[in-house]
């Protein structure tokens, strides 16, 4: 019973709870032997939470008792180390903030708790959750479940480690440009970047920049996503940004009332892509139009015009350097890890380079709007290629030789233009990794590839696939 509890997703996990088949002791306890089983080989969790087993007796107390039960109650959760956790260690992986531990749960979190869930624990990430592989001084490196010697990504590659290896049904990452999507396409686990403000990242570090960061759920199934979602939209009061008071309906299960348009696109605008990759995203186009959808290939000229990735990097430097200052001020080089130390060393943005990286963000928001126009949503890669080996710093992909930031060509995008995404799996390499596809929608239109997402899991191959640890 024990392999059904950690590889079933959370919502089943809740009904079960529900209808007290399991109990929430059985279910946290369940996790915990998983972790203390598998994580020293993977390093993706950082933090136990103290309280979890007790909350767990908690939740059963009201289960046995007839209680009104939140639409996660019993079920854990995991979170990313840069999320506070009241009375849990938050110590964003790095030596400067060891023993740091917060009073008041981020958002987030409280709504998580709020619905029922029982935090388990925090989840490795890289040094300010600033990189593509998470590594850092304080927690070390995480491995990826599907081979050891590869990452799990980052900045959330603790968190989706965690999910793939059935340490956690459930959790919360951050994105700054890639960071949830990429770290669940390196494990073959699903994710959401929605709209930038529908989730607030009130408790949250670092915050800079305010308008390209998110928080978003990683879970096994599709409509964990839709569930947590539907828990952690909404206006805090606290998030400026978190404004949107737009009703969320889940789009899993629900049939829209018109064939759904869909384009999808590969090249050119996100850089190289490997031909695997290539034609993952090609099947699961061809899946959407064998369900119904109308489908065609498609170009968007704003990508080809203005590369996304420079886009960003031009402009979160600026925004970003102050806040890694500040935090490191007064600190021995000894507590700074790369990151830290190659983002205080990069020169400044020129204003004539900022301006004109404004304005290119503008285009780029303007030529979605334009294809939104005619199509529902776009299917894209997530990465250009699958999971990688621990600390490459250069990659041929598709002939073509790249840098390590150029992983976040596909997904870069959504940051720069707020727009939603979803990082689901749709194939397996030819080494037997993970290749996820990316759901693109349009603003507030976290529904749609919520359905489309569950249409494709319906019919996935590898929908079910665990590594084997």
């Amino acid at each position: 019973m024990k392999t059904d509890i950690i590889y079933s997703d959370a919502t089943k996990l809740a009904e079960l709870i529900r209808t007290k088949e399991l109990s929430p002791v059985e279910v946290v306890q369940a996790h915990l032997d998983r972790i203390a089983a598998v994580d020293p080989k993977i390093n993706a969790i950082v933090t136990i939470a103290d309280g979890a087993l007790e909350a767990a007796k908690v939740a059963e107390k009201a289960m046995v008792a007839g209680e009104e039960l939140g639409p996660l109650h019993g079920v854990p959760f995991t979170v990313k180390d840069s999320i506070d956790t009241a009375g849990v260690a938050t110590q964003r992986g790095s030596p400067i903030f060891k023993g740091r531990v917060p009073e008041i749960d981020a958002t987030s979190v409280a709504r998580m708790k709020k619905a029922g869930g029982i935090l388990l624990g925090k989840t490795n990430l890289p040094e300010f959750s600033y990189w593509i592989e998470s590594d850092n001084l304080l927690s070390g490196k995480s491995n990826n479940p599907w081979d050891l010697t590869r990452t799990p990504g980052g900045s959330s590659g603790g968190e989706s480690a965690a999910i793939a290896a059935g340490m956690s049904p459930l959790g919360l990452g951050t994105d700054l440009a890639i960071s949830v999507r990429g770290p669940a396409a390196q494990t073959g686990i699903v994710s959401l970047k929605a709209t930038h403000g529908r989730v607030p990242m009130t408790g949250i570090w670092p915050r800079a920049p305010r308008r390209f960061w998110h928080v978003g759920p990683m879970a096994r199934s599709v409509r964990d996503l839709a569930l947590a979602f539907s828990q952690l939209a909404g206006p805090d009061g606290q998030d400026a940004f978190a404004t949107s008071t737009a009703q969320f309906e889940a789009g899993v299960g629900r049939s829209p009332h018109r064939q759904l348009r869909v384009g999808w696109l590969v090249e050119p605008g996100f850089g190289p892509v490997a031909p695997e990759v290539a034609a993952t995203v090609k099947g699961a186009a061809e899946a959407l139009k064998d369900l119904g959808c109308f489908v065609e290939p498609v170009r968007i000229p704003a990508l080809e015009r203005d590369f996304a990735l420079d886009v960003f990097n031009r402009l979160h430097v600026m925004e970003m350097k102050p806040a890694f200052a500040e935090a490191t001020a007064g600190r021995s080089q000894d507590e700074l890890y790369k990151m830290a130390k190659t983002m205080l060393s990069l020169p400044d943005t020129s204003m004539k380079d900022y301006i004109d990286a404004e304005q290119a963000a503008e285009r780029l928001r303007d030529g979605y709007a334009e294809y939104f126009r005619t199509y529902d949503a776009l299917i894209t890669p997530v990465l250009p290629i699958p999971a990688h080996k621990h600390g490459v710093a250069e990659f041929v992909i598709n002939g073509k030789t790249v840098d390590a930031t150029f992983l976040q060509g596909a997904t870069v995008p959504l940051n720069v233009t707020g727009l939603p995404g979803l990082s689901m799996r749709f194939g397996t390499s030819k080494e037997g990794l993970p290749i996820n596809v990316q759901l693109v929608g349009s603003w507030l239109a976290e529904s749609t590839i919520l359905h489309l997402a569950s249409l494709l899991e319906n019919v996935s191959t590898v929908r079910d696939l665990h590594p084997n640890l």
